[in-house]
């Protein structure tokens, strides 16, 4: 399936995993934009970074057979195979980023609304009934195993 394919497929688990790739670029540009802040912001811009590394490994499943990390993270980002686990881990992380604007307005705002969306393509793929569908062009359904 090309990438064009995926996107029409009206599978709302393939959207919330092409948002999610976005969020990935916007979250490490944002997390080092903002780190260079004089106050509490270095705080959740070094959070939105490691948003952006965590969310790479949930997303892109092929960089868990090629990198090597520890069994236990890769327990943990195994946990977030389904619709519903991904809508939680999105919505957590996001939630982050809103948290931001009690200490002021920055850019991660914009870290905070795409995740958001990430976090609601997941949910209602999960609402409508939708099994998770990984991107083949992201290294879902098979071509990891076909690299090992």
């Amino acid at each position: 399936m090309t990438i064009a394919e995926e996107l029409r497929s009206r599978n709302f688990s393939i959207y919330g995993q092409w948002t999610g790739v976005l969020c990935i670029i916007l979250c490490f540009a944002l997390g080092i934009a903002n780190i260079f802040n004089l106050d509490l912001i270095i705080i959740f811009s070094v959070i939105c970074l490691v948003s952006s590394f965590v969310i790479v490994f949930i997303e892109i499943p092929l960089l868990l057979r090629i990198c090597p990390t520890s069994s236990t993270f890769d327990a943990f980002i195994r946990r977030f195979t389904t619709n519903y686990m991904r809508a939680g881990i999105y919505l957590a992380m996001s939630t982050a980023q809103w948290l931001s604007l009690i200490i002021k307005p920055t850019s991660l705002i914009a870290a905070a609304i795409l995740l958001l969306i990430a976090a609601v393509c997941y949910a209602l793929a999960g609402l409508k009934g939708q099994g998770f569908v990984g991107s083949k062009t992201l290294g879902g359904q098979g071509v990891a195993q076909m690299i090992v």
